[in-house]
């Protein structure tokens, strides 16, 4: 099982390799940016926008608020102005930083519960196996943006947690 510390340190990571690729991503055009690149969600907004869904899901279960709107198929156009998609990024990961922050080793003991629109069921995991799902799931799909920039001309950071800045 992980603990709270854990947690917090990727969210850390998170909130730091976001800023990477969003800084990598400003400097390229609104057409680089959408471009059909041939990744899963197609484009670096594309896959940037399904990311930030992805986490609103993860974190509406843990937290018990309103989740985002859509299916996995509709993530990627749910941001389609990319100053918001920035802004509500930055939000996003003070939200996990927060939620990481006060985490508590009884939490990551228990179970979290709710409908999964991809599988089509009721779903039931210990908190601790779905908090690694959260940071996994940001992780491999940032990766898909951090080809897509290199290939696009872009300089994102290292992806590697030991360089991150304390």
């Amino acid at each position: 099982m992980v603990n709270p510390a854990y947690a917090q340190r990727m969210a850390r990571y998170n909130r730091w390799q976001n800023e990477s690729l969003y800084g990598a991503a400003d400097r390229l055009s609104d057409s680089e940016r959408r471009s059909d690149r041939g990744a899963f969600f197609k484009s670096i907004h594309g896959t940037l926008s399904h990311i930030l869904w992805g986490d609103g899901q993860w974190m509406s279960r843990f937290e018990q608020l309103e989740r985002p709107p859509g299916s996995i198929q509709e993530s990627i156009a749910l941001f389609p102005d990319w100053d918001d998609l920035k802004a509500k990024r930055v939000a996003m990961d003070k939200r996990i930083v927060a939620w990481a922050d006060g985490l508590k080793d009884e939490w990551l003991a228990s179970d979290v519960s709710w409908f999964s629109g991809a599988m089509q069921k009721d779903v039931t995991k210990p908190a601790w196996e779905v908090t690694v799902h959260l940071f996994n799931h940001q992780t491999h799909h940032r990766g898909q943006v951090h080809a897509m920039l290199t290939q696009a001309g872009g300089k994102p950071y290292d992806t590697d947690l030991f360089v991150m800045p304390e």
